[in-house]
């Protein structure tokens, strides 16, 4: 073969892209459908049509592979300021729901596994717990942040995967405005500053 026949490193970055993309659209999708524990590296390489050793080659593990799925998956967060929560509210109340229900069922589905629940903890606290407390006003940002985003995750825990009938139907657009009272209390600044006046 002469060296005119070998492939350019160009398009070797590419292969390697696409395989990596690959790898990791199957164990979104195997890990959301059997969680951590249900999901096997031999089974994740065979529907991305690789050989397994890739995995380890580009994700170290099959822990390593997982972590960046969870960060994939939660990536879409929303941001529940003063400023966005009538958005956000109408997101969990009446938006698509069908990637938040893929996160939460990839989160309950592996939670039983104490380090996949560790990881998934760590991507929620590095990445979007850290982003929304930076973005709020006022004393003990982190804490409150990770008051709404528990908020945020009941919510689309009771309507996206349990289906409560409380969030369905026209009764939901008299929620929303409930909702994003819930989120401003928590949102503003407990010393009085970062006001905004309650929806009515």
């Amino acid at each position: 073969m002469s060296q005119a026949d070998l492939p350019s490193a160009s398009v070797r970055r590419r292969d390697s892209a696409a395989t990596r993309a690959a790898i990791l659209r199957a164990a979104r999708e195997i890990f959301t459908e059997r969680g951590y524990d249900g999901a096997g590296v031999r089974e994740i390489a065979r529907a991305a049509e690789v050989d397994s050793r890739l995995i380890s080659r580009y994700f170290g593990s099959k822990e390593g592979l997982f972590a960046e799925v969870v960060d994939l998956a939660y990536d879409k967060s929303l941001m529940m300021t003063l400023e966005l929560n009538e958005r956000a509210a109408r997101e969990l109340l009446a938006g698509d729901g069908q990637t938040a229900s893929d996160g939460l069922l990839l989160t309950l589905r592996s939670a039983a596994n104490p380090r996949a629940a560790a990881i998934m903890r760590d991507s929620i606290e590095r990445n979007y717990q850290r982003r929304l407390a930076d973005a709020l006003p006022g004393d003990n940002a982190w804490g409150r942040a990770g008051l709404l985003v528990a908020i945020c995750s009941g919510v689309l825990l009771s309507r996206t995967v349990l289906g409560h009938t409380a969030f369905t139907g026209p009764q939901v657009e008299q929620l929303i405005p409930q909702l994003r009272a819930a989120l401003d209390a928590v949102a503003r600044d407990p010393a009085g500053g970062g006001d905004s006046p309650l929806p009515r």
